[in-house]
């Protein structure tokens, strides 16, 4: 029985007991934004004591409980239990607090005062700056997800612990005070307004959202009447116009898809100048980046417009999948993350069909392909949660792209129509609920009569994926599962695949579940040149074809017999063994070259991102063959780049204009002087006049690449020009642009110079990891040594969420050698952290990965005769 626990068995422990649960919070929140940057509260929460005990245990962290304040009362008109003791035990971030006499069971009300600080950590409840009219303001802001509003205020802060709330804020007169309802009441007091906001719906509390501060703001109407506005700083409403249609539309899209209505009376959503990750999906209140909300029509890039777009879309999905049906743990996190992710693509597929967002999908899976071919990977369902901390890692690529992956393969397996209803139906038998992986499964098994669980469980209860090695013989086709590993071992994973085969034709198809690790499929009804597994690449896994078949792709490629999917898929496997050593880098170039004549964006955007990795391996594996490497990617891009040339046409489409950008950027990268000369001239009298003309936003990029390749310790003009460009935009997509750019040079003096510059007040500390992300070769140890001389400022500054992370995978993910690696390890290990410690392993792994890739090239004795051999006749 509870009652006759002691404080210390309620420590340590990696979830809540469940003796006493929340049904109503009525909260009070009163935040100073003018100088101590404290905020004060009280919350009346009305419980179920659901099994005898003295004790309360809840969550906390961070906040100051008022002495005298804390109560539990039978009802409003019973006598008052005051607690004998109250313990905060920061290190388990709960409050636990015990009484007298055992709790009377059944409903009762706990009371709680309290106060915090509104710090600029970016969780909890924090403040952001701001500029209004030329002077700096704070904002008050609400980051929960995934365990912060335990930094707000005393709640049970956990998925499954759904109550209702009544939020009542106390603020500035002449602030906008929001939060997930509509405001009911509202009274004046002189400089202070209190403001009482609608119950709520049940939900989670890391989905409570409170924003206070100046804002504009446009709006419109659904079509069932539900009012959509987005708030941004003041004189920047127009911004907000394009999300705003996006939400409308998509908002229509999702009541029909899910066939349940949005659940509330309103949504807003808004633009934090500060703000950690891309967006947050507050029930109703769904806040966001400027660089993930805002579209600036002068300044604003193509790849700016589809980012808003489908994280809009991703955000919005989450107000039914996560929001209504809410993960029973984070175990499940996948359920929320995976699944708004590919609904996203559905919408902005359904919104501008002409994007092609379904081909774009790919790099998605990739990326989830990439991490998930590690050891240091983890299950889409990972298990072993034994603190709040260790959440924001698995934030990652596997909860996104591969949950997302999954899905689609799932989809693409059952067919739409079926796998549309059975969502549905999930949706409505959940909502307002909370659900596991298994019942997902089971809903879908339940509506397709196919075996979802069997098959799924391969897929989200272990990590990795496989590779399906095949082979023609005999009229047969042979095919072998094994775990795929970037390192090149193989691992003993087995999974149930589904197969899809296209034979010389799409109209020649065969559909399969590969469960065995050894297979054969008999050939005699298919016919073609060439073979091609994973049909428009809608599985989860990679493909390895003897030489024979191989060819036979390579020839369907150059004759464009091959969709865009599976052009992307085909050189997206080849690469993937190549770094894992199973096939050599010449036979890898040799497949490139097969893409002379291609046209569509996501595949030549994933030809610029292999080259630019070839390069980076090349210069340390085999630096005599780096001239011929660079010359070999500079003759592929250059047609493609002067076919689009530097200037948007008329009615080009989205793709063009992005493509335009990405291919000038990896010229300027290869150090390509016509691409160089043309970005310094061009960049040269926009520094002068800011004649959008000259360069406009899809092309910049390229321009300040170009500016930093040309920048040393004895010419840093174009450098000092480039920060003046920054300073003086209000743009966050703008900014984040410079910063990707700056430590791009190849001098190593102006890279620690660059990276000093990340640590000043110029950069908000949200955007100091975009900074790091292009980081060059030649830069990396000055990186290295700056990050280990930095690292205790780092960690005190970041280390309270997953920003953090990529500090460490963006500098350590670039070397190359196992003496790195050995350096790595023995810098991190005596501080590594729970919140760090799968990202130090993952991005150690990378660099012995790489290590052996070196090595692998520097042994490949045909690439220098292949690369020469394409050079001479032009490719």
């Amino acid at each position: 029985m509870a009652s006759e626990q002691s404080v210390e068995q309620f420590k340590s422990k990696a979830r809540l007991p469940d003796f006493v649960v929340p049904k109503l919070y009525d909260l009070f929140l009163k935040p100073d934004l003018s100088s101590s940057f404290k905020f004060t509260g009280a919350v009346q929460i009305a419980v179920d004591v659901v099994a005898p005990t003295r004790f309360v245990v809840l969550n906390a962290s961070d906040l100051a409980v008022k002495d005298g304040s804390v109560s539990f009362k039978k009802d409003i008109s019973s006598q008052e239990l005051v607690p004998v003791d109250i313990v905060t035990v920061e290190e388990d971030e709960i409050l636990i607090i015990r009484f007298n006499e055992v709790l009377p069971l059944g409903e009762g009300i706990l009371s709680i005062g309290f106060q915090g600080t509104l710090s600029d950590k970016m969780k909890g409840f924090y403040r952001s700056v701001y500029e209004h009219n030329g002077e700096k303001k704070n904002m008050a802001v609400t980051q929960f997800e995934p365990a912060d509003a335990r930094r707000c205020f005393p709640c049970w802060d956990e998925p499954s612990f759904k109550a209702k709330f009544k939020i009542t804020l106390e603020v500035p007169s002449e602030l906008v005070a929001l939060s997930n309802m509509p405001v009911i009441e509202e009274k004046q007091n002189g400089p202070l307004k209190t403001l009482y906001f609608q119950e709520s719906p049940i939900m989670s509390t890391y989905l409570v959202a409170v924003v206070v501060g100046m804002f504009d703001y446009v709006e419109a109407q659904s079509t069932d009447g539900i009012t959509v506005r987005v708030y941004c700083q003041v004189g920047k409403s127009n911004q907000g116009k394009f999300a705003l249609d996006v939400a409308v539309k998509t908002l229509d899209l999702y009541e029909d898809y899910f066939a349940v209505p949005y659940p509330l009376p309103k949504l807003d959503m808004v633009a934090i100048p500060d703000f950690a990750a891309g967006a947050m999906e507050n029930y109703g209140l769904v806040t966001y980046r400027e660089t993930a909300l805002l579209f600036d029509d002068r300044h604003s890039a193509a790849s700016n417009k589809q980012r808003v777009a489908v994280v809009v879309a991703h955000e919005l999905a989450h107000q039914w999948f996560g929001n209504l049906v809410t993960m029973e743990w984070w175990t499940h996190l996948w359920l929320n993350e995976g699944f708004a992710t590919w609904v996203s693509y559905l919408s902005a597929d359904s919104i501008f069909p002409e994007w092609n967002v379904w081909t774009q999908f790919l790099s998605e899976a990739t990326s989830g392909l990439r991490l998930d071919a590690l050891d240091g990977s983890h299950p889409i369902e990972v298990v072993e949660i034994n603190h709040a901390s260790e959440i924001d890692e698995i934030f990652d690529e596997i909860s996104y792209r591969k949950g997302a992956s999954v899905i689609r393969m799932l989809q693409s397996y059952l067919g739409a129509e079926i796998f549309q209803k059975a969502l549905a139906s999930y949706v409505e038998k959940f909502a307002y609920s909370n659900a596991k992986t298994e019942d997902l499964w089971a809903v879908l098994e339940e509506e397709s009569g196919e075996p979802v669980k069997k098959i799924m469980s391969s897929w989200t209860k272990q990590k990795g994926y496989p590779v399906v090695s095949v082979k023609k013989s005999d009229g047969k086709l042979e095919l072998d599962q094994t775990q795929f590993l970037s390192s090149g071992a193989t691992g003993n994973g087995q999974w149930i695949v589904p197969v899809t085969l296209c034979c010389g034709s799409y109209d020649v198809q065969k559909k399969f579940l590969l469960e065995d690790i050894h297979s054969k499929v008999d050939l005699t009804d298919l016919s073609g040149s060439w073979i091609k597994l994973n049909a428009n690449q809608t599985g989860f896994y990679r493909v390895n074809y003897d030489q024979e078949l191989a060819s036979g792709l390579k020839l369907a490629i150059e004759s464009k017999q091959l969709s865009a999917s599976d052009r992307y898929g085909v050189l997206d496997d080849s690469y993937a063994l190549c770094m894992a050593c199973k096939q050599n880098l010449s036979g890898l170039i040799s497949l490139l070259a097969a893409y002379r004549e291609e046209s569509e964006y996501t595949v030549l955007s994933h030809i610029i991102g292999i080259s630019l990795n070839i390069v980076s391996m090349v210069a340390d594996a085999a630096p005599e063959l780096l001239a011929g490497i660079k010359d070999f990617f500079t003759s592929l891009f250059q047609p493609f780049a002067l076919k689009l040339g530097w200037d948007p046409k008329e009615g080009e489409s989205h793709s063009d204009a992005m493509l335009r950008g990405e291919l000038l950027t990896a010229l300027s990268e290869l150090g390509h002087t016509d691409t160089i000369t043309e970005a310094l001239k061009r960049f040269n009298a926009f520094v002068e006049d800011r004649d959008t003309s000259l360069l406009p936003p899809d092309t910049r990029k390229a321009a300040y690449v170009a500016v930093m390749q040309t920048t040393n310790s004895s010419n840093k003009s174009g450098f000092e020009s480039l920060l003046r460009v920054y300073r003086e935009s209000d743009l966050s997509q703008e900014k984040v642009r410079i910063l990707g750019a700056l430590a791009s040079s190849p001098d190593p003096t102006v890279v620690l110079e660059v990276l000093n510059f990340l640590l000043t007040p110029e950069v908000r500390n949200q955007d100091v990891v975009h900074g790091l992300g292009g980081i060059s070769i030649e830069g990396r140890d000055v990186a290295w040594t700056w990050l280990k001389d930095n690292w205790e400022y780092i960690s005190k500054t970041w280390g309270s969420g997953f920003l953090i992370t990529r500090f460490i995978t963006y500098i350590v993910s670039l070397f190359t050698s196992d003496e790195k690696g050995n350096e790595v390890e023995e810098f991190f290990a005596t501080r590594t952290k729970p919140f760090i410690a799968r990202t130090i392993k993952q991005s150690v792994e990378r660099v012995r990965n790489n290590a052996n890739w070196a090595r692998n090239i520097k042994s490949d004795n045909s690439l220098g005769d292949v690369v020469n051999e394409l050079l001479v006749h032009k490719v």
